[in-house]
């Protein structure tokens, strides 16, 4: 990370999180031109920067290395431009930063992954700009954007030049693209580099890095295959209402196309609570089928996102299972206990775990880190992919995994540093990378071990380890990074809850500062030396994000009305958001006359608000008068303009309740003719039939 003022750059430097805070500072009240870059998680970061004089520019410039995705010959390349909505779970502790949430005992650093949203109607005062210069090393064949468009000048056979047409592009959805090159698919390779610091680093010991590219062996025929238990857990919650959720079903439905008889399978869905179809697994029977999908297509995106009660629900029967159980999640992973979900996907053997990110901004931090710790896949469908397609990938890679139970054999060749994750299956048309160290040069082969549709599998691999430190130089970096992944793996509770395991901590914090990379404890910090304010108030200004391109303002936040938004900024930064607890009905005392209204929905949607189901901002709706059993009692009347939250109890809950077997999809009996209202017909339109029939007055 580099700050340039005027003509002056000034490089930044990594330190330990807290030593970094602290430069930063201390230099920002000396004032001196500073910027400080924290990670909150391993795709969400922080930017400050601290005395920028008015009408002067300071520019940031960051540096980072990544592994393109390749998959059947094409590569890709994403670059994430906005932090989606999170739905912050438990209870409200504190708030230690500037984002609209409180922390929780949950997330308790909700305030610094929650940065505040443009209101509706409005976008952030700055535009996205984005120039790539390609260098293929092969021929280049079709370069697309599936996301923007793009103006493409090729500079030569095997490089290129990709801008964005619209210059007025605002940063609310993830820029995407994917090229194609010529020639032969890769084969498996070895690199390897010598590290000129490893007597620093490695306390003396010599040796290097280096990277094996696995190809998957050849796909053998279906014929082969064994009947499959595949479980889909949809994300109902606010956040996936419109679009998304609309995506999601269609996949579903077509992945319901492609089960063989001998399979089974099941829905469950969530958002404040967790909804499943049938008691266990059934066969694809023309009506299980139709059950399935009636009660598919009534789904509507509303509520919080409780995805740990669905993680849960979906993978721990196969704790007990004798057989492999496939559970494939389709979301947009806006929660912000997201480190605690992918520790639980990882503590079933059983299992393994296809997530698949729908939209156009997903959290692929989550959906890919769920996927590797169940064993399994991930792919991101976009707003504008084709859910068929998607539905038959899908199959493609669970009906047949190439290879699997994977392991390498290393004859005794000086490797250290083996990690403690199993390796993942191999799927058709995407290769294995293994990074590892090694400590000292070396020739001589390895054998990879696995399972091909049932039966032993082995392939012998040459191997070359370098004593040369001149090639494959950013080898060095990508092992420490996948060694940081690793240790994060040993403890995703601690990281979620603050407590992380002290050597785990002491072990990422000092590879971050060896190799120069950010972590969640190390951070960049720089500092120009001169002077530049001496006098004058300091105004601090939190930027903005925008809402992520087809997410539903009205999912996240209510109806969005400016009154409302400014009333839940206000009560989101003073930590006093109305909490709720799974099965509340949340209220808001009209002005005149003194009468509880209830909401359009149970819930918010995701990151709107703390709380085990529902919680964040109160709609105030049309006042007809409740039923009488929904009175408040007296210990909850609150001043007029203060809201509260009335619990159901267990036997009232059960009327708003859809059993966990849907046998058949109820049709509400028929409602008189009343003259429509447009409040009328809103509302209406948010509340399910059932509730419908039960209130209508």
């Amino acid at each position: 990370m580099t700050i340039q003022v005027g003509s002056r750059t000034v490089r930044g430097v990594i330190r330990k999180r807290e030593e970094a805070r602290a430069i930063y500072e201390q230099a920002k009240q000396a004032g001196h031109v500073a910027a400080l870059l924290d990670q909150e998680r391993p795709n969400i970061f922080t930017q400050s920067v601290a005395n920028i004089l008015p009408g002067e520019e300071v520019t940031v410039t960051i540096s980072y290395l990544q592994t393109l995705e390749y998959e059947n010959g094409a590569y890709q390349f994403v670059f994430p431009m906005v932090v989606g909505p999170l739905y912050i779970p438990g209870e409200a502790i504190s708030k230690q930063a500037g984002g609209w949430a409180p922390d929780t005992d949950k997330v308790p650093d909700a305030s610094k992954i929650t940065p505040h949203l443009t209101p509706q109607g409005t976008r952030t005062g700055h535009d996205i700009s984005i120039e790539l210069a390609i260098d293929a090393g092969v021929p280049l064949l079709q370069l697309q954007s599936t996301s923007h468009a793009i103006d493409v000048e090729r500079t030569g056979t095997s490089s290129a030049t990709v801008k964005l047409k619209n210059l007025g592009e605002i940063p609310n959805k993830d820029f995407v693209l994917k090229y194609d090159v010529a020639g032969e698919q890769i084969t498996d390779a070895v690199l390897s580099q010598a590290d000129s610091q490893a007597v620093s680093r490695a306390k003396g010991v010599a040796g290097g890095y280096f990277t094996l590219i696995l190809q998957p062996p050849d796909q053998l025929p279906e014929s082969d295959i064994t009947p499959k238990e595949l479980v889909f857990v949809l994300d109902t919650s606010g956040s996936m209402m419109g679009f998304p959720i609309e995506k999601a079903k269609e996949l579903i439905n077509h992945a319901l196309d492609e089960l063989y008889p001998g399979d089974t399978f099941n829905l469950i869905t969530f958002s404040g609570d967790t909804r499943i179809l049938f008691p266990e697994p059934v066969f694809p029977t023309v009506e299980n089928i139709r059950k399935t999908r009636a009660v598919l297509n009534a789904q509507h995106g509303g509520g919080g996102t409780e995805m740990m009660k669905a993680i849960r629900a979906a993978l721990a029967p196969s704790d007990s299972q004798d057989h492999l159980r496939v559970v494939c999640f389709l979301t947009d992973g806006y929660v912000g206990n997201d480190l605690e979900i992918i520790g639980e996907a990882q503590k079933h053997p059983n299992a393994r775990v296809f997530a698949y990110g729908v939209g156009n901004s997903v959290n692929r931090f989550l959906i890919e880190s769920m996927a590797k710790a169940g064993r399994g896949d991930s792919e991101v469908v976009t707003l504008n992919d084709k859910a068929d397609a998607a539905a038959h990938r899908l199959y493609q890679r669970l009906r047949a995994p190439v290879l699997t139970d994977v392991s390498i054999d290393w004859r005794g060749l000086p490797v250290a540093d083996v990690l403690s994750r199993k390796l993942p299956d191999l799927f058709s048309g995407k290769p294995l990378v293994v990074t590892r160290r090694y400590t000292a040069a070396a020739t001589g082969s390895i054998v990879i071990h696995g399972k091909r549709a049932g039966e032993d599998f082995e392939r012998e691999i040459p191997i070359h380890l370098n004593s040369s430190a001149t090639t494959n130089s950013i080898l060095s970096t990508f092992w420490a990074r996948r060694k940081i992944d690793d240790l994060m793996s040993q403890d995703w509770s601690g990281l979620q809850t603050g407590s992380i395991k002290p050597e785990v901590q002491k072990e990422i914090t000092q590879l971050g500062v060896s190799y120069k990379l950010m972590t969640q404890f190390t951070s960049f910090v720089a500092v120009e030396e001169r002077v530049v304010t001496t006098n004058g108030k300091p105004t601090r200004v939190e930027v903005p994000v925008e809402v992520p391109e087809g997410v539903s303002y009205e999912g996240i936040f209510g109806n969005g009305n400016d009154a409302f938004t400014e009333g839940f900024w206000a009560r989101s930064t003073q930590g006093g958001m109305a909490r709720s607890v799974h099965g509340a009905v949340m209220y808001k005392k009209a002005l005149a006359p003194s009468v509880a209204t209830p909401i359009e929905r149970l819930g918010s949607g995701s990151g709107g608000g703390v709380g085990a189901s529902v919680g964040g901002p109160v709609l105030s709706a049309p006042p007809p008068t409740p039923p009488q059993k929904q009175e408040l009692s007296k210990s909850n009347q609150k001043s007029l303009d203060e809201d509260v939250a009335y619990i159901i109890t267990d036997k009232e809950r059960a009327a708003f309740s859809v059993p966990k077997t849907l046998p058949e999809v109820v049709q509400p009996s028929p409602t008189p003719d009343i003259k429509s209202t447009a409040d009328r017909a809103l509302l209406e339109s948010k509340l399910s039939p059932a509730v419908l029939e039960r209130f209508d007055c």
